[in-house]
């Protein structure tokens, strides 16, 4: 059974939920998913794989380091100190894995721009070229950061024309889409895949 924790913050958590049962059943394993509200949710999931939604990053960045909650910067030192840890962050949730603003480096090895395609109404659905699914992909963006720059431990995943919309650093991939907005689930499966891998 694996654990995979949903960062309850912001964001479509429900559509990742069903995303993620939906590619559990074709890949014939079981997952458990635990809903990550506090540090505590954290510590007593342990989990395998890690999800971090969109939504609005500074208001996640206020909500997850909130004396409440301190789940933010348990959920970076727990990515820090377990490299193989894999991860999927869409939309916000990529924006905080490439600028944790805590004492330590990135999990994700890239600079982002917040809104890079302009406000709410400049959002839009266009094909993606996902390499790392071997194949096309129906991109839903809203209010999507854009890439700025990879650094040395990143390469790219996924492309949108010449744009890089998909970046991945070791088993973490940043999204600059929301994957589980659409009807395919081929990041959730990647996700499941490698953790499969990851836990053999």
């Amino acid at each position: 059974m694996l654990r995979i924790g949903l960062v309850m913050l912001q964001g479509a958590r429900h559509a990742h939920m069903r995303a993620l049962n939906s590619a559990a059943d074709e890949l014939k394993t079981s997952v458990e998913i635990f809903e990550l509200h506090n540090n505590n949710d954290l510590i007593n999931a342990n989990p395998h794989a890690i999800i971090l939604p969109g939504g609005e990053s500074t208001t996640m960045r206020i909500i997850g380091n909130d004396n409440s909650s301190q789940l933010l910067p348990e959920l970076f030192r727990m990515l820090r100190r377990n490299s193989e840890l894999p991860v999927m962050g869409t939309c916000a949730g990529a924006i905080l894995l490439s600028d944790p603003q805590d004492e330590g480096g990135k999990i994700v090895d890239a600079s982002m721009e917040r809104n890079g395609y302009g406000s709410q109404s400049e959002s839009f659905q266009s094909i993606v070229d996902a390499e790392i699914i071997s194949r096309e992909f129906p991109g839903v963006f809203i209010r999507a950061p854009k890439f700025l720059s990879l650094g040395s431990d990143s390469v790219p995943i996924a492309l949108h024309g010449e744009e890089i919309v998909g970046v991945r650093t070791n088993n973490r991939i940043a999204l600059t889409f929301h994957p589980e907005l659409s009807d395919d689930n081929g990041f959730h499966k990647w996700l499941l895949s490698k953790t499969l891998e990851v836990n053999s």
